[in-house]
């Protein structure tokens, strides 16, 4: 029940991200819930294994380097899902920090650090 809750919430993140944000644009619920779980799904599989491969990179820039993979953990999602659009690569960096900052909010809610 808890990550269906979490699904959902994200999904309303997402559509919290395409109203504060017009590089983002979600057609529909439906695409907010499927994206919500693409992306979350990417985050789980794609992400740890960028993260490891861009290390050097990532040390360097002190983990900014973190910020382009969310990026493009984010567009990537787009770039294959119908309904859910990013404009370009610097709308997919503000949209990722924007859905970021909302996850945080809802991880906070959950009460998990």
């Amino acid at each position: 029940m808890k990550l269906i809750l979490k699904w959902l919430l994200s999904a309303a993140a997402l559509l919290c991200v395409a109203y504060l944000y017009s590089g983002v644009v979600v057609s529909s619920l439906g695409a907010a819930l499927i994206a919500a779980l693409v992306i979350g799904l990417f985050n789980m599989v794609l992400r740890p294994v960028l993260v490891v491969l861009t290390l050097p990179v990532t040390v360097v820039t002190l983990g900014l380097f973190l910020f382009v993979i969310n990026a493009l953990m984010f567009w990537s999602a787009a770039g294959i899902l119908d309904g859910f659009y990013v404009r370009d690569f610097y709308a997919a960096l503000w949209g990722s920090l924007i859905y970021s900052v909302l996850g945080l909010l809802i991880d906070a809610a959950f009460g998990r650090k």
